[in-house]
This record gives C-alpha cells, structure tokens and sequence, in this order.
C-alpha cells in the first residue's frame, strides 16, 4: 500500500491543476484515471473562457466564473512558464450574433444582463460587427462584442498542466480505475482500484467528472451525469476569423496552427448516456449554425469531427469541496465550465487541503446540498 498527503481520482484538467498546485507547495500527490490522462471531457471542449450564464440556472455560477477567468493570466503564465508548453491562450473577447426573433429587444436584454452581472459588454451597429469580422453574415440583425472574453486550446493546456504537476513532484498514474473507497468509521483513508491495489491518504479529492456517480460511495455527495456534445474542426481557406464567433445556435473558435486557422465549431447537448458518437443530426446542428454565422465557411474543409461527455449535475453547478465523511473532497459537475474553472477550483481545492477554510463563500456548490435536498424532499412527501 502507497500513502501520500493527497489521492486525486481523476487526470483532467481539474484534477491536474489541483495536482501541480499541491504539487508545488510539497505534497506528496498522485493522480488516478482510469484511461489514458486526460482524454475526456478535457480533451474534448472547444476552450472558450466565457464567465457569462448560457440559461437562468447558471446565474449563481457568474461570480465564482469571473473570479477564475482573473486568475488565468497568471494561471496560463505560471504553467507555461513551468511545462515549457504553449496553450494557445487568446485574450481578443468575444464577438455575439443575434440572428433570429426580436434581435434588437433580445440585444438590449443581453447588455442589462451582462452588466448586472458585472460583466462587460457592449451593443455594436451591424457595420461595427461586420468590420471586426468581415466573414460575418447577412443573416447577423443585431450584435455585441464582450471584450474581456478569452480562449485557450484545451488538449494544449492540459497537456502542459500535467507536465507541470510531474515536474513540481505529483505522480501520474494512467490505466488505474477507481472502483471504491477505503473507510475507517466515519473517514475515507484511501481507495481501491480495480486491480486490487491501495492507495492511502489524508485527503481524497474525486474529480472524475461524469464518471464521479459511478463510485457508488461517491454518488449521493456527486449525482453527476454525462451530457455529450459533438464537435467539429475546420480548416478556414478563406477570410480569418479574429476573435471567437457566437450565436443562440453555437459558436466558432479561431486557432492558428502552423500557419494555418483551424476553426473549431460546436456544440451539441444531448442525454445520450455514456455513449460518445458524432451523428449526422449533431453535425446538421453544428454546420448549419457555423454557415449562418459565416457563409464563407460553407466551403472548409472538415479537419476532425469527435464528441465529449460533460460532467452534468441536477442544477446545473459545479460540485466543490468537503463532504461529511472525513477526508473526502468532491471537485466535479464543472458542466460546460471545466476550462474556464480550472484556476478557481484548484485554488478552492488547495486551500481546504492546506488550511481548512477557503477564501470565498462556496456553500451553493457544495457536495452537501444533494443530502440536504433529499431529506428536503423526504420530509414533504
């Protein structure tokens, strides 16, 4: 049996960046996954660093998005700087088309929203809209351009997250599937593979995503569950895009590669079990939206298509922190945000490991309000 200060279930970028931020102050941390490291949802988001909500229900996520989305020039640095790795981190903002319905009531909608929020946002004419990006469409009616908005290339990043947490000293462990937990009365001490091996410590953090539900001591603190979405990439032959392109339908993601603009386009959400498949109805959704936005994209070529499983939970919010069994720490249900929160959620994580209290109120994510919602529903049935 292997003892270290901290077992991470889970070799994502949650997982990884809490492995090299633990890492880097000496703690003895090793990373499980049950596959290759980070070849999940990770590997598969299009790597928009959005803080703005996409429904009603992620309202209560915006502060705790803006605060990470602050911490990712450092963040982006500090990981370079350590891996020796390019992320592809671009800070041009966001350009967001309105092309169907009441564009410009649902434009004066968006700004009051954003800017309640404390986000920046700001109403453009459509011949502004179209000199930032002269590949927009006709079918654009109303457009605002978000300018503190960013974008990073997430199999680049995490890559360079798990090399930075190997260099500051963290194990990575690829191929061991967590099948339970070890207790000792009321405290997790470690857990157990599926290959009967055992790995103790004093903290046990569960950040395996969608998968965090299928550790049947995990599930009741976790009720994770997989949302797919499919993707596309594109080679741009014609007018660049400068800056991410988004619509109610989906979105565009510029990335240049060796001299190249490699668009990428999504996405779907569908509840399609774990299941990870691109269809001919996801790629309709997908290209049909990209078309509408940029008509001059109906021409690309189709570079890789792939799908990914999002950590889904029952509100829509991210899962963080301790549970009522000693020892045990959740950091999962990250949805669409997983990118985006990597920064925050390692901080979060770190700083009830390292000093038991955490530098901002997270009660509305806590793992806890699942067993409190239960006997909620228990005692008014």
């Amino acid at each position: 049996m292997k003892t270290y200060d901290v077992v991470i279930v889970g070799g994502g970028i949650i997982g990884g960046s809490l492995a090299f931020e633990l890492a880097r102050r000496n703690l003895r941390v090793v990373v499980l996954d049950r596959q290759e490291l980070a070849h999940e949802a990770s590997w598969a988001a299009a790597g928009m660093l959005s803080p703005a909500p996409d429904c009603p229900a992620a309202i209560p996520l915006v502060p705790l998005a803006r605060a990470s989305l602050g911490l990712y020039p450092a963040f982006i640095a500090t990981i370079e700087e350590a891996a020796e790795i390019a992320t592809g981190y671009e800070t041009g903002g966001t350009l967001e088309v309105l092309c169907h319905g009441d564009a410009e009531r649902e434009l004066s909608t968006l700004v009051a929203l954003h800017h309640g929020l404390g986000l920046a946002c700001e109403p453009l004419r459509l011949e502004e809209a179209q000199e930032m990006e002269p590949a927009l469409g006709r079918q654009a009616r109303a457009a605002a351009f978000l300018p503190n908005e960013a974008s990073v290339i997430p199999r680049s990043l995490t890559a360079a997250i798990l090399t930075a947490s190997e260099r500051a000293g963290a194990e990575l462990r690829p191929g061991m599937e967590v099948n339970s937990l070890v207790k000792d009365k009321n405290r997790c001490v470690g857990v157990k593979t599926s290959g009967g091996e055992t790995f103790s410590a004093r903290h046990i953090v569960v950040a395996a995503g969608c998968w965090s539900s299928q550790l049947s001591d995990v599930a009741r603190y976790a009720p994770t569950r997989p949302v797919r979405g499919q993707m596309v990439a594109l080679r741009n032959a014609g007018i660049p895009l400068r800056r991410v392109v988004r619509s109610e339908r989906g979105y565009i993601v510029p990335r240049d590669h060796d001299g190249r603009q490699i668009l990428v386009a999504g996405s779907t959400l569908e509840n399609a079990g774990y299941e990870k498949a691109v269809t001919s109805g996801g790629l309709e959704e997908i290209l049909g939206a990209v078309n509408e936005l940029a008509p001059s994209l109906a021409g690309a070529e189709i570079l890789e298509t792939w799908s990914g499983l999002r950590p889904g939970s029952p509100d829509q919010l991210p899962i963080l922190g301790p549970t009522d069994l000693e020892g045990l720490l959740i950091a999962t249900g990250h949805y669409r945000n997983g990118i985006l929160l990597a920064p925050i959620t390692a901080k979060l994580l770190m700083e009830w490991i390292t000093e038991g209290r955490t530098s901002i109120n997270c009660d509305d994510f806590s793992p806890l309000r699942f067993l409190r919602d239960n006997a909620d529903w228990t005692a008014t049935a």
